[in-house]
C-alpha cells in the first residue's frame, strides 16, 4: 500500500484510547486530498477492485475471517458506504447483518448472543450494520432500553457501561486470537450535515421512506450520543481491534476511507492461494491428459 494512504489512515485511526477526544475529529476533514465528488470516482473504483482480488484469496485461503462493523448517527452514511465499498466482492464469501432494536427472544439472552449468531466463518467477510456497541450507546442515552433487558436488579449498578465495555473488548480480543480481524467505523457526521439529510429525505419523494419522525427526536440526545461514542472507542480501542473514526460530511470520502482501511487490514495478512502439493499437481496433469484425450 502507498506510504501515502497508510499516512491518510492514520489520520483517522484509533488503536488506543488513552486521551482520545472526538472533538479532535472534524466531521468535515478531507485528509488535504485535492479532490472533488467526481474525482474520487476512480480512486473509490481501485480499492473496490483491489478489495475483491483481496477478498478472493481470504475465501480460497479459508484461514482468517473479516468482522467490518459500521456504527454512526442517523443519516450518516452507512448504508451507501457499504453498498459501495462492497459493490465488487463475491456474494458467496460476504455477508450483512443489520441489527434493529432486539425482540422477545434476544432478550431473553445475554447481550451478545445475537451478534454471535452473524459472526463470519473462517474465509468470509462479516459486515454488521450497528453491533454489540447499541449496548453502550442507545441503551446508556436511554435508560429504558436497560430496564427492558430482564438483568437482575442487584446487577444494574453504576458501573454497568464500564463493565459491558470491558466485556466488549474482551470478547473482541477473542475473537482476534481466533483469527477475526475486527475493524470498527464510526462515521463522524456534523449536526448540520444529519440536518440537511433529513430534509432531503422530506422533499424527495423517493428518500421518503427513510425518514422517521424519531429520528428527529434523537437529535435532542446529540450530546449525550457523542459522550457515549467517546467512551466507547477510549475503552475499546486496540491494536487488534482498532477504530476509524471517519469523516461523514462528505460520503465520497468516506467511502475512500473506509475501502482503504480495509484493504489494509487484509493485506497486512499475507493472504495467497493455497499451494498445490506435489500429490496434486501429479493429479492435475493426469487430469489435463484424460481431457486432452
Amino acid at each position: 500500500m502507498e506510504k501515502s494512504v497508510e499516512k491518510l489512515l492514520a489520520r483517522y485511526r484509533v488503536d488506543s484510547g488513552k486521551g482520545f477526544r472526538l472533538r479532535d475529529h472534524k466531521p468535515d476533514d478531507d485528509g488535504g486530498l485535492d479532490l472533488e465528488k467526481d474525482g474520487s470516482e476512480a480512486l473509490l473504483q481501485r480499492g473496490v477492485q483491489y478489495l475483491s482480488e483481496q477478498q478472493d484469496m481470504l475465501y480460497a485461503q479459508d484461514r482468517w475471517a473479516l468482522l467490518c462493523i459500521f456504527q454512526a448517527m442517523d443519516a450518516a452514511g452507512k448504508d451507501s458506504a457499504i453498498k459501495h465499498v462492497f459493490s465488487g466482492v463475491n456474494p458467496q464469501g460476504c455477508h450483512v447483518a443489520s441489527f434493529k432494536a432486539p425482540g422477545p427472544e434476544e432478550l431473553d439472552h445475554d447481550f451478545l448472543w445475537r451478534h454471535q449468531q452473524w459472526l463470519p466463518q473462517r474465509g468470509q467477510i462479516g459486515i454488521h450494520n450497528r453491533s454489540w456497541y447499541e449496548e453502550v450507546l442507545v441503551a446508556r442515552v436511554h435508560p429504558a432500553v436497560l430496564d427492558r433487558q430482564k438483568l437482575p436488579p442487584r446487577l444494574v449498578g453504576k458501573q454497568i457501561w464500564d463493565e459491558r465495555l470491558e466485556d466488549i473488548a474482551a470478547y473482541e480480543r477473542y475473537l482476534a486470537r481466533q483469527g477475526v480481524v475486527v475493524l470498527k467505523f464510526f462515521l463522524h457526521v456534523s449536526p448540520e450535515e444529519q440536518r440537511q439529510r433529513f430534509l432531503k429525505r422530506i422533499e424527495e419523494p423517493e428518500k421518503n421512506w427513510k425518514f422517521s419522525a424519531n429520528d428527529v427526536q434523537e437529535r435532542q440526545h446529540w450530546d449525550d450520543y457523542m459522550k457515549a461514542y467517546q467512551a466507547a472507542i477510549r475503552a475499546t480501542a486496540a491494536p487488534h481491534a482498532p477504530w476509524y473514526v471517519v469523516p461523514a460530511d462528505r460520503k465520497w470520502f468516506t467511502r475512500l476511507v473506509v475501502v482503504a482501511a480495509i484493504c489494509h487490514a487484509l493485506e497486512g495478512l499475507g493472504l495467497h492461494y493455497p499451494q498445490v502439493t506435489p500429490d496434486q499437481r501429479r493429479g492435475l496433469v493426469e487430469a489435463r491428459e484424460a481431457l486432452q484425450g
